[in-house]
């Protein structure tokens, strides 16, 4: 038997701003609070241990060195590539430049406390 990623669990100096930040990216609702700080954002009608993956937010003041050796691709499932990136851009993402060529098709951007992320073409069926 295999096992599967069930959390992801991003640091962040400021939890709230950047919880809410990836629960309108992606669509999730706050599933719980722990007493550290740290706040559980998944699809609605998510739970513990179920199949789908969730995200823990949870408070660091350790400061971030080097490039992430994770990172996240989303993909729009509503609109098209062009339409996603500007809403991603108007809920506080950025781009970032990683030494791409302009060939990719694919953007790379950043969330709010600097975590990397690629916006993918293509879209994906909702949940």
């Amino acid at each position: 038997m295999a096992c599967r990623i069930s959390e992801l669990v991003l640091d962040a100096a400021d939890p709230e701003h950047l919880a809410a930040f990836w629960r309108e990216a992606l669509g999730f609702v706050e599933l719980g609070r722990e007493e550290d700080g740290s706040i559980e954002i998944g699809p609605p009608g998510a739970a513990l241990g179920g199949p789908e993956l969730t995200l823990i937010i949870s408070p660091s003041d350790d400061p971030r060195s080097g490039k992430l050796r994770l990172h996240v691709d989303v993909r729009a499932t509503d609109r098209d590539q062009d339409a996603e990136l500007a809403r991603l851009l108007a809920l506080g993402a950025r781009p970032v430049d990683v030494g791409q060529t302009g060939a990719e098709t694919w953007h790379v951007l950043a969330d709010p406390e600097g975590n990397e992320f690629c916006l993918l073409r293509g879209r994906l069926q909702p949940l």
